[in-house]
């Protein structure tokens, strides 16, 4: 069981070392990094969701409604591959600072999340960027994601590599 979503399907072990992207299956995708920056200061990039094209290939934009980012908090995101576009809904299910930011997207019930654990007593982070989808992933997104998005094996891995320049590009930011 994940203790932090109380999953009971395998959570995907994180390897040791500056950056790891293992994949276990089309649902869940990890990964992880180390930044030399202390939690608060990469956590100050993380939960600025409206940031959130600076960092990851997919997001055009983010819109938080009511401006502020906080556990209940809902936004729109536009996503891109390429020419096409398209919008989500999402609801920020999980806030703690410095430790944990999740936000569920409504149209294919997957978790997005970012886990921040503090090494070397606070001075540096490792960063855990995950997509879980405890519930699965809705018909209606798989069928899409075949259609429009170049099928379910090959997005999850675009994702995951996308999720890794994700964190590269945090870290470039929080240690610049």
């Amino acid at each position: 069981r994940c203790a932090t979503t109380g999953s009971t399907r395998d959570v995907p072990a994180v390897r040791s070392g500056p950056m790891t992207t293992p994949q276990t299956s089309s649902d869940e995708l990890t990964a992880s990094i180390e930044i030399d920056a202390a939690p608060a200061q990469v956590w100050a990039l993380l939960a600025d969701l409206p940031r959130m094209s600076e960092w990851s290939d997919q997001v055009v934009r983010t819109w938080i409604v009511g401006g502020e980012v906080k556990q209940g908090a809902r936004m729109i995101n536009l996503n891109q591959q390429g020419w096409k576009r398209w919008p989500t809904n999402a609801k920020v299910v999980r806030f703690t600072p410095h430790s944990d930011l999740a936000f569920r997207v409504t149209e294919n019930r997957t978790i997005w999340s970012f886990q921040l654990e503090p090494l070397d007593g606070g001075a540096r982070t490792k960063v855990t960027h995950r997509r879980e989808a405890p519930d699965g992933i809705s018909g209606l997104s798989k069928g899409l994601t075949k259609v429009v998005l170049g099928g379910m094996d090959a997005f999850a891995a675009e994702l995951t590599t996308g999720m890794g320049r994700t964190l590269e590009r945090v870290k470039a930011a929080a240690e610049a």
